[in-house]
């Protein structure tokens, strides 16, 4: 949990700054001369142009820059249902991001519904503005149904990054603890707690990987292939892609025998220094629920995790989406890149990890820091050899 000390300093510091985003235009100490061209008389030839040939307006205005930050507010960032006003410091603080890392406009839009149909026809209204829209912090599984309809109707790409982003970041840090304790994606246990977009990103993108024995567990235990009971067509479809020998119990059964651990359960201090015993050897750690991990790094190493990460910023190896979605959304707007697909972010989360040479590698050193400047380039060399459109 963040401190009291560092509370009043984010208060004090919004207080002051009033908002942490501004639009301004690209043409500075702007003169009457360019006034007449970036306005009227001039703008109307540009406008005429656009309408003659739709494909320009790629070229003559912001659009393949712009992404839109769209939330509801029904599951921000460890604090649940807050609502669109609340939600907003966390969206300018994205755009932030996107900004700094990637050169990225985007823009919070905060709706004050909470309706699927409504949030998918007011993106569905806004898409003009935009290269691509970023979903965010929506309660699941209506994120990723909303994600799904917008997939199909949309001609610009729709990036969940609870989903993706998350799911890339956790498959880099994955591979170079692999590296680190000498073990194969395709023979590890991995058990993944939580069921929603996080947890469900991480084991599609798992599969996709080579990954063979992953369990996934919610509030009711295993998810196995037949089980009725809390499900939804998402959890559905992890019972058929995972657990393949149809395992049954709680998350602490899962745990025994496991190489990893992946959190994005939402809730704190899930795991015990016992649970983690049970677990093979070396086992892998990642507790990535924020701000309150599943378990303390401290208590995880004490009882023999030989690689531990969270998703904050208090510890080391910070395994968080903010890592991802600047540099991706950058590619994903260089190369008009219409559809997120698994190769896409196959190709991405290897690129992120291979930012880490073996000889920066250690066990509190698995991912590259957001700072550096290699991962935008490796993830651009790595897409375009995709030859995606």
């Amino acid at each position: 949990m963040i401190s009291d000390q560092n509370s009043k300093k984010a208060l004090a510091l919004h207080k002051k700054l009033k908002g942490k985003i501004i639009v301004t235009g690209k043409i500075k100490n702007l003169r009457s001369s360019e006034i007449k061209l970036i306005y009227t008389p001039g703008v109307a030839a540009v406008c005429k142009e656009i309408y003659h040939h739709p494909e320009k307006k790629y070229t003559l205005t912001s659009k393949g820059n712009n992404v839109a930050i769209v939330t509801d507010g029904t599951r921000i960032l460890g604090l649940g249902n807050i609502g669109p006003y609340a939600a907003l410091p966390v969206m300018e603080g994205k755009a932030v991001l996107y900004q700094e890392f990637g050169g990225v406009s985007a823009f919070p839009i905060c709706l004050d519904t909470i309706k699927k149909d409504e949030i998918i026809a007011t993106i569905k209204a806004i898409e003009p503005v935009f290269g691509a829209i970023n979903l965010e912090d929506i309660e699941s599984p209506k994120v990723m149904e909303i994600s799904d309809e917008l997939e199909k109707s949309l001609p610009i790409p729709i990036f969940h990054d609870d989903r993706h982003g998350t799911s890339v970041v956790v498959l880099s840090a994955l591979l170079n603890s692999l590296k680190l304790t000498k073990k194969q994606l395709s023979t590890i246990r991995v058990v993944v707690a939580g069921a929603g977009s996080a947890g469900y990103g991480i084991c599609k993108l798992l599969v996709a990987s080579g990954c063979k024995n992953i369990l996934v567990t919610d509030s009711d235990g295993i998810i196995y292939k037949g089980r009725t009971a809390n499900m939804n067509k998402y959890k559905k479809e992890l019972g058929d892609i995972t657990n393949s020998k149809k395992e049954k119990g709680s998350l602490c059964d899962a745990l025994k025998n496991a190489d990893v651990f992946i959190g994005v359960s939402g809730k704190k201090n899930l795991l015990t220094f016992k649970i983690i015993k049970t677990m093979n050897r070396d086992p892998i750690v990642f507790a990535l629920t924020n701000p309150d991990p599943e378990i303390k790094p401290d208590i995880a190493k004490a009882a023999g995790a030989k690689i531990v990460a969270t998703g904050s910023y208090l510890y080391p190896n910070k395994v968080n989406n903010a890592l991802v979605f600047p540099h991706l959304m950058r590619a994903i707007l260089d190369k008009r890149i219409n559809k997120i697909t698994m190769k896409l972010l196959l190709v991405t989360a290897m690129a992120i990890a291979k930012t880490v040479s073996n000889r920066e590698l250690h066990y509190e050193h698995i991912i590259p820091s957001m700072y550096d400047k290699r991962i935008q380039k490796n993830i651009i060399t790595a897409i375009s050899k995709l030859h995606l459109k």
